[in-house]
C-alpha cells in the first residue's frame, strides 16, 4: 500500500503518468479492504466467544461470509495478475525515475527493508495459509455441527487454491511461450540452406506458410533448455537447445542487436520464468535463430559418445542426436558437447524421459526398436 499510495500521489502531481497502476498492483486496494474487514470481524467474533456472549452460529456465519464470498475471489484475481505484474516491474526498474521512486518507498519504516517484489508476493502466501487457519479452528472446536461446517469451508478453500494453481501455471506457461515466440527466430528455408533456390516471385507465397506459429499451442510444454556446443566441420558453435514435450529444437545464439527481420530486441521484456541462461542472452541483445527443422521425439535417436573416440577433436562430455525421417533414414546428425559431465547426463536423461513419455502418450513404437538388434546406443 505504501508503494501504491506513493505512486498515486506522484501521478496526481503529473509524475510517472505512463505507469499502469492496475498492471502493477491489480486489485490490491480491494484485497486490502476485504482482508482487513475479515480480520476485524474474525477477532470481534473471537472476543464474543471468549466472553461467552456469542453463539457458535455467529462464528460460522462470519467464516462462511468471507470464505464463501469475496475473500478467496479477490485473492484469485490478484494472484492471476501476479506473474504479469513481476514481468511489468522488471521493465519499469530499468528506468531512472522509477528507480528513485522505488528507493524512496523502500526506506519507509512500514516496508521493513523489503523490496517491492518481496511485498507483491505476500498475498499469495496469505491465501495458502487460510486452510491452516481453518484447520486450527476445526481442531479446537467442540461442537460437531460447527466442526462439520468448518471442515466443509476448509475443503472449499483448498479446492479454490488447487483451481488457482492450475490457472496460474497455464498463465505462466502462456507468458513464457509468448516470450519464446519473440526470442526464437525462424529463417526462411532458402536462407537456412543454400541448396534450395526459390525465385523472388515465389518467396512471398512460401512466407505465408510460416513455421513461427508452431510455438502458439497452449498445451505444449518446455521441459528443458540450455546452452551447448555444436561440433561443425571446422569450428565449434554456441547453440541453445529447447526440449519440448513433442520435439527438440536446436538454435544458434546470435549476439546482433537486431532481430531477424529488422526489429529491435533491446526493447524485448525478459520473462522472469525463462531460464537464467536465456534471460542473459536476451538482455545482451541476442536471440536464438533456428539452425535446422524441429526434431520430433519419435524421430530422434540419442547416442552417448565415448570420450576415447573424440579425443582428437578436443571434445568432452559429448553426445549425438540423430534425426530420422519416417523411412528410418538419417537426415541430420548433431554432435553436441555439454559444459560438464553432470550437464551431459542431465540432458541425456531429460531427452530419454521425454521420448519415453511421448511414446506412451501417443502409443508409438520407439524408433530405436527399428534399428538392428546388434546396434548399440553407444558410439
Amino acid at each position: 500500500m505504501v508503494f501504491m499510495n506513493t505512486l498515486k500521489y506522484l501521478q496526481s502531481h503529473e509524475f510517472l503518468l505512463d505507469v499502469d497502476l492496475w498492471r502493477l498492483f491489480a486489485n490490491l486496494e480491494e484485497l486490502n479492504k476485504i482482508s482487513l474487514s475479515f480480520v476485524e470481524n474474525f477477532f470481534e467474533t473471537v472476543k464474543e466467544r471468549v466472553s461467552e456472549s456469542g453463539s457458535a452460529m455467529n462464528f460460522i456465519s462470519v467464516l462462511g461470509k468471507f470464505f464463501q464470498g469475496d475473500l478467496c475471489q479477490t485473492h484469485q484475481i490478484y494472484c492471476l495478475n501476479y506473474t504479469s505484474a513481476v514481468f511489468y516491474l522488471e521493465k519499469l526498474r530499468q528506468r531512472e525515475d522509477f528507480g528513485i521512486y522505488l528507493k524512496w518507498c523502500e526506506q519507509k519504516e512500514q516496508c521493513r527493508r523489503l523490496h517491492l517484489p518481496e511485498l507483491l508476493v505476500a498475498p499469495l502466501h496469505r491465501l495458502t495459509r487460510y486452510p491452516l487457519l481453518l484447520n486450527n479452528i476445526w481442531k479446537r472446536s467442540t461442537d460437531k455441527t460447527e466442526k462439520d461446517s468448518i471442515w466443509s469451508l476448509k475443503e472449499k478453500v483448498e479446492k479454490s487454491i488447487r483451481d488457482l494453481e492450475g490457472k496460474v501455471k497455464w498463465l505462466d506457461n502462456f507468458q513464457k511461450f509468448r516470450q519464446l515466440h519473440e526470442v526464437i527466430i525462424w529463417p526462411q528455408v532458402w536462407d537456412r540452406d543454400k541448396r534450395f533456390f526459390v525465385p523472388e516471385c515465389l518467396k512471398q507465397s512460401l512466407r505465408e506458410n510460416s513455421t513461427e506459429n508452431i510455438l502458439c499451442s497452449a498445451s505444449r510444454r518446455l521441459l528443458h533448455d540450455g546452452k551447448l556446443t555444436l561440433a561443425e566441420n571446422t569450428r565449434l558453435l554456441d547453440v541453445y537447445l529447447f526440449l519440448f514435450d513433442d520435439f527438440l529444437l536446436i538454435t544458434k545464439i546470435k549476439r546482433n542487436k537486431k532481430k531477424y527481420g529488422g526489429s529491435d530486441t533491446g526493447l524485448t521484456l525478459v520473462c522472469p520464468s525463462l531460464a537464467l541462461e536465456l534471460q542473459s542472452v536476451v538482455r545482451e541483445g541476442g536471440f536464438c535463430q533456428v539452425l535446422d527443422q524441429p526434431i520430433p521425439l519419435d524421430r530422434l535417436i540419442l547416442k552417448n559418445v565415448d570420450p576415447i573416440h573424440v579425443t582428437g577433436l578436443s571434445l568432452r562430455n559429448a553426445f549425438l542426436i540423430q534425426h530420422e525421417n519416417r523411412y528410418q533414414q538419417c537426415i541430420a546428425v548433431f554432435l553436441l558437447q555439454a559444459p560438464t559431465d553432470s550437464a551431459k547426463k542431465t540432458w541425456m536423461s531429460q531427452i530419454e524421459r521425454a521420448i519415453s513419455n511421448y511414446m506412451k502418450q501417443h502409443g508409438t513404437k520407439e524408433s530405436t526398436q527399428l534399428c538392428s538388434p546388434a546396434e548399440s546406443s553407444e558410439i
